[in-house]
C-alpha cells in the first residue's frame, strides 16, 4: 500500500491510516501545494472513526464484496458500515455510485449529497460502453466519446469509468481529461501482463476475495474467447476471513483448466491447514486437474512449466506485494519477479 503526494511515494500499513496520520499527509499536501486529496476510505477506517472531521466534496461507491467478514461478522454489518461515509457526507457534497452493483443505490438512499450514477449496462449520468477488450487495453466509449485506454478487462472499463465521472464533477476539462486517461499505466500488481517467446501470457493480479478472481478470471476467458488454457495460482491470506477460503478455490476452478493452491501470507496460521480448507471447495470432478504445493516459489516453478504454448497462467492474490508474511515475519517475496525467472525458461 502506498501513499502518494505529487511524485513522492510513501510506504503504508494499512489502506486507511490512523487519524493522526492521515491529517498530517493532509497537512504535507497542503504545503506540497496539492489541489486535490483522493483516498480509499476503508470500512475498518469508517468504524474506528479515523476520518472523523474529514469534509468530503465527494465520495465514489465501486462495488462491494466477500471480504472483512473477520472484522465486521456479517455482510449485513459490512454494508452498513461502508453507507456511514454517505450518508455522512453534506448536502453540498456529490456521490457517484455505480448503479451496475446490487447494492448501488442502496448506498446512497440515505444521502444529503447530489446523487450521479455511472454504468455500463443501463441508463446513467455517465454511461460506458466497451467496444474492444484485449491484452493491449481497452477501446471504449464514455459518454459518446470514443476512447482507447491501456488498461484490460471490464472491471477496469468500470474503475475508468468512476475516475471519468469524479473528474467530470471536479470541474476538469472533459477533451483533457480523457487524454490524460488514454496515456494511463496499470497500477503495479493489478492485472499486470508479461508475455514470452512462445506466445504464453503471465499475469499477476491482487485479487484476493472470490469476485475479484472471477472478474479476473472472466476477463481471461472473454479475451481469449474461451479458446487457452488457464492455470491459477491462488492461496488465501492467514488470521483473515476464513469463510472465503473454500468459495475462492472454486471460484478458480470453475474459470480455470488448471489451479494450484499455495501459501499466501499465512501470517500466525499453520498453511497447511489453510490449503486444507481451501481443498473443500474443489469439487470433485475437479480434482485431478489441482495440486496443491504450499511453498508459493515452488508452485509458480511448477505452473511455468505446465502451460502450454499460447496459455494464459494467473498468479493470484499479492500483486503489488514484496513479501511473504510467516509467523509475523516478513520475508521478501514478489510474485512479478518470480513469474519473470520462469516464465521465459
Amino acid at each position: 500500500i502506498i501513499n502518494k503526494i505529487n511524485y513522492t511515494l510513501i510506504p503504508s500499513t494499512h489502506t486507511t491510516p490512523d487519524a493522526l496520520q492521515l491529517n498530517y499527509l493532509l497537512d504535507q499536501m497542503v504545503q506540497s501545494g496539492c489541489e486535490y486529496c483522493f483516498m480509499e476510505v476503508s470500512s475498518h477506517a469508517i468504524v474506528q472513526h479515523r476520518i472523523e472531521g474529514l469534509n468530503f466534496t465527494g465520495a465514489l461507491f465501486s462495488n462491494i464484496t466477500h471480504d472483512h467478514l473477520d472484522f465486521h461478522e456479517t455482510f449485513a454489518n459490512y454494508i452498513q458500515a461502508k453507507k456511514m461515509l454517505f450518508d455522512n457526507l453534506s448536502k453540498d457534497a456529490f456521490v457517484l455510485t455505480n448503479i451496475d452493483d446490487r447494492n448501488g443505490k442502496v448506498m446512497v438512499q440515505n444521502t444529503k449529497a447530489h446523487i450521479y450514477t455511472y454504468s455500463l449496462l443501463t441508463s446513467a449520468d455517465f454511461k460506458g460502453k466497451i467496444l474492444d477488450n484485449s491484452f493491449e487495453g481497452l477501446q471504449a466509449i464514455f459518454n459518446q466519446k470514443e476512447v482507447f485506454f491501456k488498461l484490460s478487462g471490464k472491471f477496469n472499463a468500470y474503475n475508468l469509468l468512476a475516475i471519468y465521472g469524479t473528474a467530470i464533477l471536479l470541474g476538469i476539462n472533459e477533451e483533457d481529461l480523457l487524454t490524460k486517461m488514454s496515456n494511463l499505466e496499470g497500477a503495479s500488481g493489478r492485472f499486470q501482463v508479461i508475455k514470452n517467446k512462445k506466445g504464453s501470457i503471465g499475469i499477476v493480479d491482487y485479487a484476493h476475495t472470490p469476485d475479484a478472481l472471477k472478474n479476473v478470471l472472466t476477463t481471461i476467458k472473454d479475451i481469449t474467447q474461451n479458446s487457452v488454457e488457464v492455470i491459477t495460482v491462488v492461496g488465501c491470506g492467514g488470521n483473515r476471513d476464513a469463510l472465503k477460503r473454500p468459495i475462492m478455490a472454486a471460484t478458480a476452478c470453475q474459470y480455470s483448466n488448471k489451479v494450484i493452491l499455495t501459501s499466501d501470507n499465512p501470517r500466525t496460521e499453520d498453511p497447511y491447514q489453510i490449503l486444507h480448507q481451501m481443498e473443500e471447495g474443489v469439487p470433485l470432478d475437479f480434482k485431478r486437474n489441482i495440486l496443491t504445493i504450499e511453498n508459493r516459489k515452488e508452485a509458480i516453478k511448477t505452473a511455468c512449466m505446465m502451460l502450454s504454448d499460447g496459455g494464459v497462467l494467473l498468479v493470484a492474490g499479492k500483486g503489488h506485494e514484496n513479501y511473504q508474511e510467516i509467523h509475523g515475519v516478513k520475508h521478501h517475496f514478489d510474485d512479478l519477479e518470480e513469474l519473470n525467472v520462469n516464465f521465459n525458461v
